[in-house]
This record gives C-alpha cells, structure tokens and sequence, in this order.
C-alpha cells in the first residue's frame, strides 16, 4: 500500500471523517462511520485521487486507528531535523494560524514544525523530559534539565487540542480516547543518531496533560568507569558485581539515575559466558547479548510473573527493574538463594533504609540477612557552571554543617552567564553511598536492629551520602545550597 503519492492534510482528514486508505491504480477511501459531511468534500477528495475511487466506511475506533497509522510519521524523520531550520521557538509560534480549532487548518505544517523544534530544543539542551500542560487560560510547555522544570512556552489554551492530537497521532495513540491514560512511543532520527521518545497522556481537567520522556542511548553512560564514582566505592562495588550469588540493591528516588548505573553494571557482566536477563517497565535501552524481557499488566504480565517465567530460563544473573512488593522481594531471596545474582532497584532514601522497607514489606529479617550482599544509595546533584562559578569563603554555619570547625577552606555559588542559560550550573553527576553486608552487618539484620545501629555500623569507616556531598562541595564541584536540597539526613543539615 503506498499512501505518500496523495495525502490529504491531517486537518481536513480528522475534522471531516476521511482517509486516502491507498491511492494505487485503484484509490481506496475511508470514511468514518456516522460522522456528517458536507457532499462537497467526497467531491474534493475524489478530485485529488480520481474518478475511479471506491468509498469504504469504516467504525470510528477502525478509522482513528489507520488515521494514525497514515500520519503518525510526518514531521519525525532525519530529513526535517536536518534541514529544518529550527530557530526561535516563539517565532514558530507567531506562525500558527489564528482559528479556534487548529485541526482545522488545511495546513498542518506549523503546527508539526513546533513540535518537532520542541523535540529538536529538549535534545539539544540534553532535557529529560518534555512536559505538556494545559490550563484554563494558558498551555504550558516546560523542559526538564538538570532535574529542575523550566518553562519554555506558554500558548493560548485554544492550541491544546492542535498540539496532544498531534502528538498522540505520531506515538499512534487514540486520538478519540481522551477519558483514560495511555501510553505510545515515538523513534526519531535526528542528525543521524536515533532517540526514542516515550510519550504518557493523563486526562485532566483543561484537557490531556502530556509528558515526553527522552531516552538517548548515546548519551547516556552505561559504563560504570564514566558515571563518576569515587575510585574507593567503584571499586567496592565492582568487587559485589563478582559474587555468584546474592542480591544487589541500587536506591534512591525516582530520576536519581538508578537504571543506569544497573544498565552500566549489566554492561560490565556482559560477558558472553553467563546468562542475564532482566524484566523492566519498561526496557529503556537495548543491550546486545542480554535478554530483556518488558512488564504488561495489561495481560497480567507483572515483575512477580516476569521473574517467575525468567527462573525458568537458566539464568545466572537477573536484573529486575523494581521491587515494588513482597511477591516479587520473595522471589528475589528465593532466585538468591538458589545460586543467582539478583540486581534490582528500591525507592528508599538511604541504603540502610532499604533494609527497613524490605522488612516493612514483609521479608523475614533472616532471609535477609543471608541474601543481601550490598545497597548502593545514589543522588544526582548538578555540576556549577565552571564559567561563572563564584568563590566565598565558608562561614561558621557552613564549617558546623559540614563538621569542619576550625578550619578555613572556599566554596563555590551559582551565579549565571550564557553559557548555563543563567542557570549556574551545568550538567548533573552522581554522588553514592555503599553499604557492603559483612558478618557483623548480617548479624544486625538477622537480630533486627535498629536503623540507626545498622547506619552506625556500616559508616562507622565508610562515607555516608550526605559527607560524600559535602567533598563534591569541597571539591568545588558543586554548591552545598545544592547538595542540600538533594540529601538531607535527620540529625544533619
């Protein structure tokens, strides 16, 4: 079926119910069934394609899914990036048309133009995330960079309808189904890398809030060398990476770069010689030599029966995306128990506390205590603009919060030039805390300590993630404000 010789605007296709399903030799046209029409657009359509064109009706869900299927594509290729000329995003939208429905517009290109500058815009200021939200009076378009939202945009709210329709139709979601959530993807080429788009729609009250999710394989660092650990800690935790068995914990809160540091460590035992699969919700990046395995509630395919049906298939080493339940934390005990390494991620906000969480979910403090093997707490803080970067010297507060009294040493604040938009900083690294479970700490466990005995115990010698902060602010790396607002402990800061 070739659909690009003909192509009726997507605009007009939509607000009048009709699709060129195929303009061979014999043209095919689609109408959605019970949408009214004036006869003058069977005439104009028939005009384009032909005399010879047969008309087909189809239900409006069938029509609204080839609808997306004709058009999902335009505007997402390595030609528009590469020779559009993106420029200034506010004066693409003085080129939108002023009409209370801009699907109704026969020309669809600005509106396709914005949003592809909007991905072209997040890609090259490396944001996470694109964040669409609309309002009674306004629709607002904010960028995630560094972890911290920043507003881009801000249109007139009659644009909300043109800008979701749009997006939802090049992820190849239901355009009609504004009621429930829905999630699509987008894969686009852009000076010859690709990068994929994950695209999450959540009904709200002015209309469908949209959030974008950028996942770029080339930048990311999935080497564990490159994510920044301090050499001690590196190579602690490679030492864990050898057991033959055991599970391994990364946690922290969302965005703090947990998935990453266990893609950089499957990376590392990606070696040909064992067995690894993983199951995720959903797989981000793709690793050759590894079995990767995607959650789908939708057809009760959870972490829980993932894991099951994977222990099936003779693994030596299991990532498991999350445990987010005592079903799939039994299973994890059970996998370690009989000879696996178990990699896998907790939300908690200390490695210690994870031990805490595990138990509060119901796993028996000695099976804990003979599965563990390590918890790797990691925030991601940002790096101060090296451009502006402004030195003080620390004051008597900063000295006690950093239990540094006595002594004299400079710290550095965010100012703000061009080359960090204003922001002060520039990029994010990762500060971490390990905790290795020796004798003495399985034997806490095992007789349910206290979590304050247990983060005794274990940074008795080690750094905390708090202190780890603190010698990236001495470091002059980045600002204790900013550490700060990452971590906080009780008792410090």
């Amino acid at each position: 079926m070739d659909t690009k010789r003909v192509r009726l605007s997507y605009g007009f296709a939509k607000n009048h119910g009709v699709v060129v399903l195929d303009d061979g030799d014999a043209p095919l046209i689609g109408l959605r069934e019970d949408q009214a029409r004036s006869p003058w657009v069977l005439v104009e359509v028939i005009r384009r394609v032909g005399d010879r064109a047969k008309i087909e009706t189809l239900p409006s869900g069938l029509f609204d899914r080839r609808l997306s299927e004709i058009y999902a594509s335009d505007g997402i290729s390595s030609e528009t990036f590469e020779t559009q000329e993106v420029g200034d995003l506010s004066s693409l939208v003085e080129g939108l048309p002023v009409t209370a429905d801009l699907l109704a517009s026969e020309d669809d290109a600005p509106v396709i133009r914005l949003i592809n500058a909007l991905i072209a815009e997040a890609v090259k200021t490396k944001a996470s995330d694109i964040h669409v939200e609309p309002y009674e009076e306004i629709l607002s378009i904010r960028l995630r960079v560094d972890g911290q939202l920043r507003e881009i945009l801000s249109l007139p709210s009659r644009m909300t309808p043109t800008i979701t329709s749009r997006i939802k139709v090049m992820a190849r979601l239901d355009i009609a189904e504004k009621r429930i959530p829905q999630d699509g993807r987008i894969s686009i080429a852009l000076g010859g890398k690709s990068v994929d788009v994950r695209v999450s729609t959540l009904p709200s009250r002015f209309g469908e809030r949209i959030v974008m999710r950028l996942l770029d394989k080339e930048q990311a660092q999935l080497d564990l060398e490159k994510l920044g650990m301090p050499d001690d800690i590196l190579q602690r935790f490679k030492f864990l990476l050898k057991k033959p068995n055991g599970i391994i914990l990364v946690t922290g809160p969302t965005g703090s770069g947990k998935t990453t540091t266990l893609y950089a460590a499957l990376s590392l035992l990606n070696q040909r010689t064992q067995n690894i699969l993983t199951i995720e919700d959903p797989v981000e990046y793709a690793i050759e030599g590894i079995g990767q395995t995607q959650v789908n509630n939708k057809v009760g395919m959870s972490f829980a029966s993932g894991f099951r049906a994977i222990l099936r298939q003779d693994p030596d080493i299991v990532m498991v995306g999350e445990i987010r339940d005592i079903e799939t934390a039994e299973i994890a005990v059970q996998a370690s128990l009989a000879g696996r390494l178990v990699l896998s991620t907790v939300h908690t906000n200390s490695a210690v506390g994870t031990i805490t969480r595990l138990k509060d979910m119901g796993l028996e403090s000695y099976l804990l205590s003979s599965t563990i093997a390590g918890v790797l707490s990691q925030r991601l803080v940002r790096r101060l603009c090296k451009a502006c970067a402004r030195p003080v010297s620390a004051d008597a507060a900063a000295k006690k919060m950093m239990k540094a009294e006595g002594q004299d040493f400079t710290l550095y604040e965010p100012v703000g030039c061009a080359q960090c938009n204003q922001l002060g900083y520039e990029g994010r690294f990762g500060i971490y805390e390990l905790l290795i479970a020796d004798d003495g700490f399985r034997a806490l466990v095992h007789d349910d300590a206290t979590e304050a005995d247990l983060s005794a115990y274990a940074f008795a010698k080690e750094t905390s993630l708090l202190h780890s902060g603190f010698q990236q602010v001495r470091a002059g790396l980045t600002s204790l404000e900013e550490v700060l607002r990452v971590v906080r402990e009780d008792g410090e800061a």
